[in-house]
């Protein structure tokens, strides 16, 4: 839909995300972040009470997460707020959900190492890695035959 709200959120991961796959074929990792607000009141922080987010990330984003983010992380997911009803004892209830657009590791604390996913191999492996190394000698990393890959001079492309 257009002009849906897109909202951010930043906290940390309560589980490590747990990668689901529909009867299609489609993967969707559900994982939670905590986000709780810090004040400073005098010279100590004080922490708020905390905001807990059910998010979903679909297809290769959702494969992504899985492999690559756990518990206790910092992260900064963006996307779209749901609202998804269901019923418990026979009672209505609805539930707010983030459908996440991107996800990133907070580098606030912590440092990463980026590196490009293949496409369309199911990479998932249960959370271990499988890192793709570079095909190519290309000095930044890229396989060979990426369109976004450095000009072939060996200068960066910046």
């Amino acid at each position: 839909m257009a002009n849906e709200p897109i909202i951010t959120v930043v906290g940390n991961l309560t589980a490590d995300p747990e990668l689901r796959f529909t009867s299609g074929g489609a993967a969707v990792a559900n994982f939670t972040v905590a986000s709780t607000p810090r004040t400073k009141d005098g010279d100590q922080w004080v922490d708020g009470e905390a905001l807990f987010i059910r998010c979903a990330a679909w297809r290769q984003l959702g494969e992504n997460v899985a492999e690559s983010l756990t518990k206790g992380m910092q992260v900064l997911v963006q996307g779209r707020l749901r609202t998804r009803s269901y019923e418990h004892n026979g009672e209505k209830r609805s539930s707010l959900e983030l459908d996440v657009d991107h996800v990133g590791p907070s580098l606030q604390f912590a440092t990463a190492k980026v590196t490009r996913a293949a496409r369309g191999q199911g990479s998932y492996s249960g959370g271990q890695s499988q890192r793709q190394e570079p095909q190519a000698s290309d000095p930044w990393g890229a396989p060979a035959g990426d369109p976004w890959a450095s000009p072939s001079s060996g200068e960066p492309p910046f």
